[in-house]
């Protein structure tokens, strides 16, 4: 006698639990890395910005409780107070610049043309880079003495003696903003890459019948189509950028005189150099606020555009 209905959707209900099961089980591995190796530093270092953490209190179990004391006196630095600001203008400068640059690249290697591939590659590598190699070529070539950029400059009669880039504050954030854009342009261009090859060509072959120039398609339909993706590649290289620390440790280590000052290297230095390690902690929870705030500004922008 044949199974009755009721059986078999019985059978296909056990399948579908043991298939959810199973994927349980996959992705629980890394559940337990993110709460392992993620969540519990990030807890920690909550825990640690309300007490009296220091040298020679961080091993203790019971120690003090102090509230939001931590973060009274970072507030009060007037050094916090720059590296935030510090941080904004590196985070904002760079975005400029990798955004644009690699828009227009990505806009360039989209047209079908012989070695469009491997120059794409080559562009690539500065992304491939382990950051703090990256960080010693720039602080190499821009170095007073002995640095490539001076030694061109003046070639060219563009400057007359040696300039240390290095040493003065607003040459200094500047080369950062080069170096990090230098790393970040690569990455910007391969994702907006993606985005645009993503766009059927059947749009624009209707927008030219139609008498659409260039400049209008790329406003019309280009930018438009490719706005999840921009928003993406935004947040993702705030992110980034807004935490940086091998970078500006490397080059500069914040000075000269906290001129390039940035939230994670001032976190570190109160931490591992000052061994202040709550007051650490709260200029880390900062940051971590900060870039909390951008991602809630991500996903409402990105739900808005799917309602509409």
């Amino acid at each position: 006698m044949p199974d009755s209905p009721f059986q078999i959707g019985g059978i296909a209900v056990k399948k579908r639990e043991k298939g959810r099961w199973v994927g349980y089980a996959f992705v629980l591995p890394a559940v337990i890395y993110m709460l392992v190796f993620i969540g519990y530093p990030i807890i920690y270092n909550w825990v640690i910005s309300f007490q009296d953490a220091t040298a020679y209190t961080l091993k203790d179990a019971g120690r003090a409780f102090i509230g939001l004391t931590n973060y009274q006196t970072i507030f009060a630095d007037p050094t916090f107070a720059r590296s935030i600001q510090h941080t904004f203008i590196y985070t904002i400068g760079c975005l400029i610049i990798q955004f644009t640059l690699g828009f227009a690249l990505a806009m360039f290697f989209s047209k079908k043309f012989t070695l469009a591939k491997p120059i794409r590659g080559l562009v690539v590598i500065s992304w491939m880079l382990p950051v703090t190699v990256t960080a010693l070529v720039f602080k190499f070539m821009f170095s007073q003495d002995s640095g490539i950029i001076n030694t061109i400059l003046m070639n060219l009669h563009i400057i007359d003696e040696p300039v240390g880039w290095l040493l003065s504050g607003g040459t200094a954030m500047a080369v950062l903003i080069i170096a990090n854009s230098w790393v970040g342009i690569p990455f910007n261009m391969l994702l907006l890459t993606t985005g645009l090859n993503n766009i059927p060509l059947d749009v624009y072959e209707a927008a030219s019948i139609d008498g659409a120039t260039k400049k209008q398609q790329f406003f019309m339909i280009t930018v438009p189509l490719l706005k999840p993706t921009i928003m993406s590649t935004l947040v993702l290289g705030f992110v980034l950028t807004f935490k940086v620390f091998d970078l500006v440790y490397v080059m500069t280590g914040g000075g000269p005189v906290d001129s390039t000052e940035v939230l994670s290297t001032y976190s570190y230095k109160l931490s591992f150099q000052q061994f202040q390690f709550g007051q650490g902690a709260a200029a880390a929870c900062v940051l971590f606020v900060c870039l909390f705030i951008v991602a809630l500004i991500y996903l409402r922008t990105i739900s808005k555009s799917e309602v509409d």
